[in-house]
């Protein structure tokens, strides 16, 4: 599917979890795409045991994300999405386990820009210690060729201060996020030749 859809898939990844590392991915949100791309990484790139979170909505739109992992979370309920952040906490304490989260909440158009998160990443960092937590960056394109080239860059694990409250990890991982974001795009655009194919 994603052979037909772009012209190139190509990658910069600066994280390989280890044996039995748990891991908490979180993305930028700019097309429908992003919910099949935790596949496409886990698969070829991390094979860890993997769920995904994505908005209600999406979820009802796209049924066949629920078949590859994913489960769904409704920000309008609030009594509804606490249960679904608790599942998020309980699914990461096995082993190997991941977790792909896209904190915008909704599909955002791409932007270098430092991006705003819902409430729920900060939360689940903290309930979950000793869990890798990873900025992965998307950006696609057509700047190069008619069809779409699909860049990722996974960044570093960011270091999670379980002392501090939730809305001040969330802010930690939007800086984060904006400064993944900020080179991706540069290096996208003007070095290509910084990613590797899929």
């Amino acid at each position: 599917m994603f052979r037909r859809r772009f012209k190139n898939i190509l990658i910069d990844q600066q994280y390989q979890p280890t044996k039995g590392n748990r891991t908490i991915y979180y993305l930028n949100h700019t097309s429908w795409w992003d919910g099949l791309i935790p596949l496409l990484l886990n698969q070829k790139r991390f094979k860890q045991k993997a769920r995904a979170m994505m908005e209600d909505r999406q979820m009802q739109k796209h049924k066949f994300f629920s078949k590859i992992g994913a489960f769904s979370v409704n920000l309008e309920n609030p009594r509804s999405a606490v249960k679904s952040l608790r599942y998020a906490v309980e699914s990461m304490k096995r082993p190997n386990s991941c977790l792909f989260i896209y904190p915008e909440g909704k599909i955002v158009p791409f932007s270098p820009k430092r991006p705003v998160f819902k409430k729920g990443l900060g939360w689940i960092s903290n309930q979950c210690p000793d869990v890798d937590v990873v900025p992965v960056g998307i950006c696609i394109h057509t700047a190069r060729h008619d069809k779409p080239e699909l860049y990722i860059r996974v960044g570093h694990p960011v270091p999670v201060d379980h002392s501090l409250d939730s809305k001040t990890l969330n802010e930690i991982f939007e800086d984060e996020m904006g400064n993944l974001l900020q080179l991706l795009e540069t290096d996208a655009y003007e070095y290509p030749e910084r990613f590797s194919k899929f």
